[in-house]
Formats: structure tokens, C-alpha cells, sequence
């Protein structure tokens, strides 16, 4: 097979090592590969085109003309895969089309369609997902064409949201096993992160805590966006005022091998994912995974067979640390203005439902606290024995944190599991299969927008620190 990869730019980051994997994997298993993006394809081995109409809006000058600069696009796709083959290719694979990081590419998709290109649209973020910042409000989706996504949970909304079963395809990443350095220092919780809002650093915070002394949490990365500069500041000055033991930057002169190595375990707390590397990965390098669930996403590695014994669903906070007005209004507000963000008004009843789960608890989840209420917690939690206490009767995790031992038969019994079910063999046969159906199978389907907002943004999955991430 032909097959043409599509993406905004090859910088370093998730997306581009999903694409530069499925790259070499598909030419390792004898297909032809083009790589289409807007910049940044220096030090890949693959065939690979650069347009500059692919570029984020926020690096390139903006059309004067939306339609005749999408038409241009369109056409420049295919020159692209002309030039290279003599014809277009067989099937067009496109990373991340859905969000607004370019005013050109869905458009330009449109007319690939109707031209009768085959494409599959994979998405690693929906804007649905509580992401104003990159929802696409003009148009809709391309129609009666392949999606796809990789977790199940999109998979189910995408389905209910209009798509045919035919026409939609869950898409596992392949996991690359990770060589941690030996070592006999084995003294760190290893948070292999950069430094976001949703990534939840206050919660490490939290959770060191009540870690055994000699022992810290490392935070990898920071942001590299300015919006979560400022956070990451204050989470920076906060623990060194309490005198936590967490170090920051750890990744930014140490090698990641060698931080592995040195690893009792990895650590998660973000409250939200896509696909959920960082809950497989570390298994390769014989090292647990411990932390903050995400049930949509560790629902699928469970599925393969991988076991995680040291997750918690959520970190419960008694309300009594907490000031009710004060969230009820913050979460009601964000609500209501994240609803404003995608041009509608919130319904009365949502409001009332979260206002109502609020009312209704004992304890709310850390994770959905914002930063300010977080601070609160920390703050009290680090100089009072009984509020210690408290939490640690409410969260057994807390508590089994100063006795935690590796286990080391379940490390090698996820290990073999995730090799088997992520690695390169597996998925680039998924990846092919997918290709095929998409060949040979016309849909006529068409996604509502409207539905898929609906599912969403459910109230009560609300965390103040979830809205909106790059």
C-alpha cells in the first residue's frame, strides 16, 4: 500500500512519535510511506514533504481567503503525493484533524473527500473533551469517511455521536520498551511529565506527603506554554516553602535512563489522557505504576490483561477541609463558562446536577479542585498530624504508601502483556487490517457535533484543572 501521513509538524512530542512509529512500522512491513506536515520533518529517515499552508495559524500568515487557501491545500497534498508516486496514494492518514490548530485542514479535507481521496481521521483529542481553545466552529466534520481514535471511550461516543460501526476504528499507539540505566540508588518516584495543568502536579505534592523519609518525587519537565508557567511557579515555590520532598526539572540535565534507573516506581496524577502512555510504559523498564486511575483509559490495557494494584479512582477530600460555597460557585462558573466558550448556554438542569453532587458529599475528588483550593489542602496537610490522619482513613492508598513494595512477578507479567498486545508487531498488523477495511468499505455516515457535546461535557466529571490542554 501507498500510504500518505498527515500532521501539522513533526516537533518533538506525542502525536509525532505516534506518526514517525506507524511510519517506520508500515515501511518495515513493506508498505510506501510519504509523511505530509507543515514543518519539522529534519532527522527522520522517511520520505517526507513540508507545506507551509500545514502550519499551526499561530506560525503562519492567515489566509485572506479561507476557501481559495484551502482549495490551494487540498491541491498541494495531492501535487505532494503525485510528485512522489505519479498518482495519490492509496490512503490518506490524518492526525488530529478535528481541533483547531489550523483553519485550512479541515476544509481542504472536505474537498479530498468529494475528490474521492481515502481518508481516516485519527484523533488523539477531541475539543468536545472540555477544550474550547481548540474547537472548530465553522463547518462540519467531513462525512462518509473513515475515523479514528484510540480509546474506547471516544470509540463509544463517536458511535452514539453518529458514526457506523464500519467507519470507525479504535487505534492503539505502539509502546516502545523503555532501557532504564542500572543502578544500586534506587531512591525516587518518578514523575515522568511535562509540567501542565491537567498533569495535576499539586496531587504529587500531595502525595509526597506521605512518602518514607529519604525518599522523594521527581517532576520531570516544566511547561514550555505560558499559560502553565505561572503554576508551575507556584507549585515550585510552595513545596520549597513546606519543605517538601519533591525535586522539579529532573529531566533537564539527567538523562531519562538514568532517572528510570534510579526509580522505586513511576508515579501518575493527571486527570486526563488520550491514549495513556504513561501507564504502560514503564512496565517495559520493570518498573509500577502507581497513582491516579483514569478508568477510560486503564479499561483497555486491562482488557490486554495488564494488572494495576496500585491506582486509586480518586483522592478524597472530607468536606470539611473544604469550603462548600466557594466550590459549588468555582465549579458552577467554569460550567457555565466553558459551555460559553463553545457558543451555547449551559442547561439549567446540568447546573442543578452538579450543584446537587456537590451538596450530596461527604468528601470531593483532589483532582477536580483548582489550584487555589489544592494549596489549601496541601498547606494544612503538610503541618497537621490529624488532617494527615484524616486523609489516610479516607484514602488507604495514602496510608500503604510508607510500606510499598514492587511486585516484581506483576512487573513481568504486565512487561509480556504489553509487548504482546503494544509492540510494533501487533499494532502495525491492526494498523494494516484497519487500512484494508478502509479501502474496501464505503460509508455513508456523518457525526453530530451537537451529540458529541452532550457526551462530553458531563458535569460531573468537571475538574477544574481539565478544561482546555495543549
Amino acid at each position: 500500500m501507498r500510504i500518505a501521513l498527515v500532521h501539522y509538524h513533526l516537533h518533538r512530542g506525542g502525536v509525532t512519535s505516534v506518526l514517525s512509529h506507524q511510519a517506520d512500522a508500515l515501511r518495515e512491513a513493506g508498505d510506501e510511506v510519504l509523511v505530509i506536515s507543515g514543518e519539522g520533518g529534519e532527522g527522520f529517515s522517511f520520505p517526507h514533504v513540508e507545506l507551509e499552508e500545514l502550519r499551526y495559524d499561530s506560525v503562519r500568515a492567515l489566509p485572506a481567503s479561507l476557501d481559495e487557501d484551502a482549495s490551494r491545500l487540498a491541491g498541494r497534498i495531492l501535487n505532494a503525493m503525485e510528485a512522489h508516486w505519479g498518482s495519490p496514494a492509496d490512503l490518506v492518514h490524518v492526525h488530529n484533524p478535528l481541533i483547531q490548530k489550523n483553519s485550512l485542514l479541515l476544509p481542504a479535507l472536505h474537498l479530498l473527500n468529494r475528490r474521492g481521496i481515502k481518508l481516516l481521521l485519527q484523533n488523539h483529542d477531541l475539543a468536545e473533551d472540555f477544550r474550547p481553545d481548540v474547537y472548530i466552529s465553522r463547518g462540519d466534520y467531513p462525512e462518509n469517511c473513515h475515523y479514528g481514535v484510540i480509546n474506547s471511550r471516544d470509540y463509544s461516543f463517536l458511535r452514539r455521536a453518529g458514526l457506523a460501526a464500519e467507519g470507525l476504528h479504535l487505534i492503539p499507539n505502539e509502546v516502545v520498551p523503555l532501557a532504564p540505566d542500572s543502578t544500586r540508588e534506587r531512591d525516587l518516584y518518578l514523575y515522568p511529565v511535562r509540567a501542565i495543568r491537567r498533569k495535576n502536579i499539586g496531587e504529587a505534592l500531595l502525595l509526597s506527603c506521605f512518602i518514607p523519609g529519604g525518599r522523594t518525587i521527581a517532576v520531570t519537565l516544566p511547561p514550555t506554554s505560558s499559560k502553565d508557567e505561572g503554576t508551575y511557579i507556584h507549585w515550585k515555590t510552595l513545596a520549597k516553602s513546606l519543605n517538601l520532598p519533591v525535586e522539579f526539572d529532573a529531566g533537564v540535565n539527567n538523562r531519562f535512563s538514568a532517572l528510570m534507573g534510579r526509580s522505586l516506581s513511576v508515579i501518575t496524577t493527571s486527570v486526563k489522557e488520550g491514549f495513556g502512555f504513561s501507564f504502560l510504559e514503564p512496565w517495559t523498564a520493570f518498573r509500577s505504576v502507581m497513582g491516579r486511575r483514569i478508568d477510560y483509559v486503564c479499561r483497555d490495557f486491562e482488557s490486554s490483561g495488564v494488572s494495576f494494584s496500585s491506582l486509586y479512582n480518586t483522592l478524597a477530600i472530607p468536606m470539611v477541609y473544604l469550603p462548600e460555597p466557594v466550590l459549588r460557585k468555582k465549579m458552577e462558573k467554569a460550567f457555565e463558562a466553558t459551555y460559553r466558550a463553545f457558543a451555547l448556554e449551559a442547561p439549567s438542569y446540568l447546573v442543578e446536577m452538579l450543584a446537587d453532587d456537590i451538596a450530596s458529599k461527604d468528601s470531593f475528588d483532589f483532582g477536580r479542585l483548582d489550584e487555589e483550593l489544592q494549596t489549601g489542602i496541601i498547606q494544612t496537610v503538610a503541618v497537621n498530624r490529624s488532617a494527615r490522619r484524616d486523609l489516610a482513613d479516607n484514602n488507604p492508598f495514602l496510608r500503604q504508601l510508607s510500606v510499598w513494595k514492587e511486585d516484581k512477578e506483576m512487573i513481568q507479567n504486565n512487561r509480556d502483556r504489553i509487548l504482546a498486545s503494544y509492540g510494533r508487531e501487533r499494532i502495525v498488523s491492526i494498523l494494516r487490517e484497519i487500512y484494508q477495511q478502509v479501502l474496501q468499505n464505503n460509508v455513508e455516515h456523518k457525526l453530530s457535533r451537537n451529540m458529541l457535546l452532550e457526551l462530553y461535557l458531563n458535569p460531573l466529571k468537571l475538574s477544574l484543572i481539565g478544561i482546555g490542554h495543549d
